[in-house]
């Protein structure tokens, strides 16, 4: 069977939900295992060109694959992205382009929730209201802000859909404006990341206005939805981990970076 060697996974992930079935080794730095060939092509096509954390992984196969297995990888590969964890479960939401592929999936926005069940949370840029709801519907009450008139109506319609927009206060208004006029107990960040987020060379101010934002709110404890190539290393007090899809085309992949403080 090939040996397959992969390097640069960084702490905060999961080994054993990236890589998948093992025994995994690790030494010098990377992960060794021996897999059967055809899932050594499908490891292969699914880390390609993936950065984590601000560093590109590596991934070496042991002998080469020929050319028709690692194509037919790639082609399985593509199939399986397109069956990811969806984003609202209730009919009825309302989605413009960037919600559909910005909003955070109901089963993880809930599972982000929870932990802060009870506080009042202030979501700086809210979208189509995905998190704010999340948060709503674990007992929070939350600030929900938005610079797109048309996406603050989506978010309000979409929390009427879940029935907690009474415990959703909305503000049209710049992020880096508000997040200084109220008090709350959490802040909770989730930046427009563009399309080219998974890249090498990304830093903070890829993902504007977080800087401005966090400059603002030095002392309040705050929740970072950042994509998973945001290099940590920029923000060193904030402890960071990596979140999985739930659905078969992304359980094995890094859907974003939570950063907490």
């Amino acid at each position: 069977m090939p040996v397959v060697v992969v390097h640069g996974i960084p702490g905060f992930v999961d080994v054993h939900r990236l890589l998948g079935p093992g025994p995994w080794t690790e030494s010098n730095g990377g992960y060794t295992g021996q897999l059967e060939r055809r899932l050594a092509a499908d490891l292969a096509a699914r880390l390609r060109g993936v950065v984590l954390g601000g560093h590109r992984l590596e991934v070496e196969v042991r002998p080469r694959l020929k050319r028709g297995l690692i194509r037919a990888a790639r082609t399985e590969d593509a199939r399986r992205r397109r069956q990811t964890t969806p984003g609202f479960h209730r009919s009825g939401t309302r989605l413009d382009d960037e919600g559909r592929w910005s909003l955070t999936p109901e089963d993880l926005a809930m599972a982000m929730a929870r932990p802060y069940a009870g506080l009042t949370v202030l979501d700086a840029m809210c979208g189509a209201g995905g998190n704010a709801i999340a948060f709503a519907r674990c007992g929070c009450s939350v600030l929900a802000v938005e610079l797109d008139a048309d996406r603050l109506e989506n978010a309000r319609h979409n929390a009427s859909v879940y029935g907690v927009a009474d415990r959703i206060r909305f503000i049209h208004g710049d992020a880096r404006d508000e997040v200084g006029r109220h008090e709350t107990d959490l802040l909770f960040v989730d930046p427009p990341w563009g399309l080219d987020h998974n890249r090498e060379g990304l830093t903070l101010d890829d993902v504007s206005p977080l800087g401005a934002i966090l400059d603002a709110t030095q002392q309040l404890r705050r929740l970072l939805k950042l994509p998973p190539a945001f290099p940590v290393d920029e923000l060193p007090d904030h402890r960071a981990e990596a979140v999985f899809g739930e659905a078969p085309g992304d359980s094995a992949r890094v859907k974003f970076l939570l950063l907490s403080r």
